[in-house]
């Protein structure tokens, strides 16, 4: 599972927020791009770098998608028409995609998890979500040892080589 969905190279496309924390924490099963409804202050503000996912979370609420504590910083120029810095914000998927991510919530353990905030090739403002297990500390220590013996498996390739 790639973090970069689109190719960097294309000008439109840029990484918003990343939450790296989500990898550590969760063990993810299965991933989804989906779009966000937004204001045209937190586009403006996005744009600009102004956002963070690291400490939210995508609920289905009401037969609806919801991401919920996601940070997007206030515009400088929108004083008037401006927008709340952690509204829930509507996520736009299909009934198929919307019907499976609640059955997978509904098992136990299970979460939605945003991945990547960024704007597709097309400059659209798009969120990809995973759907996680919690890991526990035990987990979390296995992962690690596995990512240092890899580690250390091409350092010793590299010596030979």
């Amino acid at each position: 599972m790639s973090a970069k969905p689109a190719k960097p190279a294309d000008k439109n496309y840029k990484v918003v927020a990343e939450n790296r924390r989500a990898r550590h924490d969760y063990a993810i099963q299965d991933d989804l791009e989906c779009g966000i409804v937004l204001e045209g202050s937190e586009v403006k503000s996005m744009r600009e770098g102004k956002a963070n996912i690291a400490e939210s979370y995508a609920s289905v609420e009401e037969g609806e998608l919801w991401l919920v504590n996601s940070y997007i910083g206030p515009f400088s120029q929108a004083k008037t028409f401006g927008h709340e810095p952690r509204r829930k914000r509507k996520l736009l998927v299909s009934r198929k995609e919307l019907a499976r991510l609640w059955s997978e919530t509904q098992r136990k353990g299970m979460t939605l998890v945003p991945l990547v905030l960024y704007f597709n090739h097309r400059g659209l403002a798009k969120l990809k979500i995973g759907v996680a297990k919690g890991k526990k500390v035990a987990d979390k220590r296995a992962t690690e040892a596995k990512r240092d013996w890899q580690r250390q498996k091409q350092r010793l390739l590299k010596e030979r080589g």
